[in-house]
């Protein structure tokens, strides 16, 4: 299937009907223009979902070297996966949603398709269905619980922490495009607010901890351990591989470099009926793709077309950066409430020299230097 709709980023603001609204408490980066570009980014997720809770975020600028463009670091809490299922069944509207949540295991566990633990510490995958933290407890991004429920709406404590790379040169006003040489700024907040509103994967920790790393000591004995270590997201329930459903496990959960797809029903059906392929996410840095796993597959459906703003790189300055069904989509199965469906708006071949960025944020495709 060839793309999905795209939305440019600062067009959409809820309108005089809506009854409740996602809003952002945000704390000041020190830049008055970089402080409007993010209250850009935030009032895109608030036009698209109506849920009635405040997201605290923390902002900033530092050196954080390299291609990076911006990093998020989400505070997460500890639910039963009973407690889980229950709050997301009250929670779904829409069609997706209720896709997500009737396909989602029978019980208070779930099995995993893991590798790297210190049970087999090699490559080769097994199912960990044997009852501990890993098959019985969910890590939510805090502001992922605030939408379902699980923490209140009006929690005042810091839900993530953005931090914006001060090395580049940045636009910080995306609505009349951006400048030649210069990063959207608007766009890379776009991404990383979608982080902190809950698009992660454990697998991230898995990866770590592969080589004995998970804590940075290079210690063997800090593998992975499947009874111990608990880091299933709720946007995990989605990830699968042709592995995975033949071994009969709810999720795959491995690091390696096996193509991993998103699935709101199980595995049944691959790409939540909007994208075709089995190759949806990234795989990890350490022992995957060299991505983070808490992404989109990076050129999935080839180099000029991604499959979401959630995508691991940018393209190359000058360009704006657009969202998808796709990352719409994922956000609403896993807890938040999207408004109706709003006015058309262009197709990506419409829009002249619009792309697709993602990221751990990296700069843009590794082909190119920077620009």
């Amino acid at each position: 299937m060839k793309f999905i709709t795209t939305f440019l980023i600062a067009a959409f603001f809820c309108v005089a009907t809506c009854s409740a609204q996602l809003t952002f408490n945000l704390s000041s980066t020190g830049n008055a223009n970089a402080d409007a570009g993010f209250q850009q980014a935030a009032n895109f997720w608030s036009s698209q979902f109506n849920d009635d809770i405040t997201v605290n975020l923390n902002l900033g600028f530092q050196s954080l070297g390299g291609q990076t463009l911006g990093q998020a670091g989400q505070n997460s809490s500890l639910f039963s996966f009973s407690n889980f299922k229950t709050s997301i069944l009250n929670d779904a509207t829409t069609a997706a949603d209720i896709s997500y949540t009737s396909s989602l295991p029978a019980g208070n566990a779930f099995s995993v398709y893991i590798n790297r633990t210190t049970e087999s510490p090699g490559a080769a995958a097994y199912v960990d269905n044997d009852g501990g933290a890993n098959n019985g407890l969910v890590r939510i991004a805090n502001a992922n619980a605030k939408a379902l429920g699980l923490i209140s709406g009006t929690n005042t404590s810091q839900d993530a922490e953005i931090t914006f790379n001060s090395d580049f040169s940045w636009d910080f006003d995306q609505s009349n495009g951006v400048s030649s040489g210069l990063q959207d700024f608007v766009g890379v907040a776009v991404h990383e607010i979608g982080h902190a509103l809950g698009f992660t994967s454990g697998v991230d920790i898995l990866d770590a901890a592969g080589d004995g790393d998970i804590d940075g000591s290079d210690d063997v004995g800090m593998r992975f351990n499947d009874d111990a270590f608990t880091f299933v997201s709720p946007l995990d329930f989605t990830r699968h591989s042709a592995g995975s459903i033949t071994a009969g496990a709810d999720i795959d959960w491995t690091a390696d470099t096996r193509s991993k797809f998103y699935s709101i029903d199980a595995g049944t059906t691959a790409g939540g009926g909007l994208v075709g392929g089995t190759d949806h996410f990234s795989l990890g840095v350490d022992f995957g793709d060299g991505n983070q796993a808490s992404h989109w597959r990076d050129g999935s459906l080839g180099d000029q077309v991604q499959l979401g703003i959630l995508d691991p790189t940018a393209m190359p300055a000058g360009n704006v950066n657009l969202v998808s069904d796709l990352d719409i989509q994922a956000l609403d199965v896993i807890g938040f409430t999207p408004f109706p469906p709003l006015a058309s708006v262009p197709e990506p071949n419409s829009i002249l020299a619009v792309y697709l960025f993602g990221g751990m944020f990296l700069l843009q495709r590794r082909r190119d230097s920077p620009g």
